[in-house]
């Protein structure tokens, strides 16, 4: 259960740095919508994201793990789709603050793996 709030609060966090690096990609409001956004995305990374994995696995080895990178950008289009406060205005805002979304995440999973 906790390592399950730290992946939404990181989320929430790696949301907030995608706002400030990408253009393009606004979440209107404040706190409360960074939450939102990140609870959303941790249960569809949870739940939706393993299952799309296994259904496109040979998408995945065929593109060297670069078809990944549409999954978790679908993903992040379904957090606009679901709410209004999320804009992401064009395909590369979307392509461009997956990436970020991803090393930042990459960033807090490793640094907690550390402190455990």
């Amino acid at each position: 259960m906790i390592s399950f709030i730290v992946r939404i609060l990181g989320n929430s966090l790696a949301i907030y740095a995608a706002t400030y690096l990408v253009p393009g990609f606004i979440i209107n409001g404040g706190i409360r919508e960074f939450l939102l956004a990140g609870v959303l995305l941790g249960i569809l990374n949870f739940v939706i994201r393993p299952i799309l994995k296994v259904i496109s696995m040979p998408l995945i080895i065929l593109t060297l793990g670069l078809w990944t990178i549409v999954i978790n950008a679908l993903m992040l289009w379904t957090v606009d789709y679901a709410f209004n406060f999320v804009v992401v205005q064009d395909l590369t805002t979307l392509v461009w603050s997956v990436i970020v979304i991803s090393i930042v995440n990459i960033f807090i999973s490793a640094t907690t793996k550390v402190i455990k």
